[in-house]
């Protein structure tokens, strides 16, 4: 992705749902004006969920998330439909194509109902209204059980371009505005004010770029009208000695956690990437929280470390090698370790002690609050990287002095 592309994690997630051949990519190509999905006559083209970065005026950058068909056969397809409703974790709004040639199927109000409980903004796109012209009050009555509010259906033709643009302006409705003002540090500084970041440099840094929460976190500072100091580890206390200005805050990677508390005077505020982002996307009290059960850990205990994204993993790698390490250092306790990454995290997770997750920069925030929900449901502790770093190192309530509401 160009570095002047808006992060995948940023946009806003639009789930298509809905039988085989009622016309999802057909949809998705009418709304972007481009033939960015397959369409073919055949069912089950779509085998897998496709996700595709795009501009959707009205609304802006967006993810379009093409799913399988909810009605296809058979072991595997029993399998793409799962995959299909695990995409709905994903999903800031949903749309749900029903066939207006055929109409309302067990399938149709099944994936309804899933979308009406997740409380996820959803609208009904009756397709194929070219064909559909006699059954179309019948087809909206065979719905009214399911309680759908008229101002989030509409009926359009993929085929013809009828309603596409009205269908536009029904999706742009759909995400309230106060869940698009979020700030990863803006709201914590002041313009003018100085922040410094810490990044080390080492063999697990990518070559020739910073990292996404390290480049995010700059453009706020930005955006803020403050001064971003980015710095290494080994350079800070030179850095904040040669300033002539106190920072108003240190923002260091969760690796250098220790030697950058010891390096940054006790009046100048400090915390992490990880933990701003904790914050971010999901709900840093309950991390916190988490992080303060790893000295209930015992022998034998299950341990998953779960990364939002996949990466090639360098021979120090932070989630698989250095967190193990410091985990086993600091409890004396001989730990069973499991990894996830991307987009499989576990639905069982009753057989883990503790799960740890990375700060979550290439996930969305519904799905990042739906891994922490299903933590809670499954009564199991969670926390995150920086914040269980933070806690290891004695650290962690000075890292959390800079958030009022924690």
């Amino acid at each position: 992705m160009s570095m002047n592309h808006t992060p995948s994690g940023e946009r806003i997630h639009i789930g298509i749902f809905g039988r085989r051949n009622a016309g999802k990519s057909s949809i998705i190509n009418a709304l972007t004006g481009q033939n960015l999905a397959i369409v073919s006559d055949v069912q089950g083209t779509t085998t897998d969920p496709v996700l595709k970065a795009m501009e959707l005026l009205p609304l802006g950058p967006v993810v379009m998330i093409d799913t399988p068909g909810l009605d296809d056969e058979g072991d595997l397809g029993a399998l793409r439909v799962r995959k299909a409703y695990q995409m709905l974790n994903k999903s800031d709004i949903a749309l749900l194509v029903v066939d207006g040639s055929i109409g309302v199927t067990s399938e149709d109000r099944q994936i309804l109902e899933r979308i009406q409980e997740k409380k996820i903004p959803y609208a009904v796109i009756f397709n194929k209204s070219d064909i559909a012209h006699d059954s179309k009050r019948n087809i909206e009555e065979s719905f009214a059980d399911c309680r759908i509010d008229k101002k989030h259906s509409i009926w359009v033709s993929a085929e013809t371009q009828a309603n596409i643009h009205e269908l536009k302006n029904l999706i742009a409705s759909l995400i309230p505005a106060e869940d698009i003002a979020h700030r990863i540090v803006g709201d914590l500084i002041q313009p003018s004010d100085f922040v410094i970041l810490v990044v080390p440099i080492d063999k697990a840094a990518p070559k020739g770029r910073l990292i996404l929460p390290q480049q995010q976190t700059i453009r706020d500072i930005l955006e803020s009208d403050a001064v971003s100091i980015v710095v290494k580890e080994t350079y800070l206390k030179e850095t904040l000695e040669s300033l002539g200005k106190k920072p108003a805050l240190v923002i260091t990677d969760s690796q250098a956690f220790k030697k950058v508390a010891a390096d940054t005077p006790e009046d100048i505020p400090l915390t992490s990437f990880s933990i701003l982002f904790a914050r971010y996307k999901g709900n840093l009290k309950t991390l916190v929280e988490g992080a303060r059960a790893l000295d209930k850990l015992q022998d034998g205990d299950k341990v998953l470390i779960s990364e939002g994204c996949t990466h090639h993993r360098q021979c120090d790698d932070i989630g698989t090698v250095k967190l193990p390490r410091w985990l086993k250092e600091h409890t004396g306790k001989n730990l069973n370790f499991q990894f996830t990454s991307g987009t499989e995290f576990p639905s069982e997770l009753g057989d883990y002690k503790l799960i740890i997750h990375c700060g979550g920069c290439t996930l969305n925030e519904r799905e990042m609050k739906y891994r922490l929900k299903c933590a809670e449901d499954a009564q199991i502790p969670i926390t995150n990287y920086g914040t269980v770093i933070a806690y290891m190192n004695g650290i962690l309530e000075r890292s959390i002095a800079v958030f009022p509401e924690i």
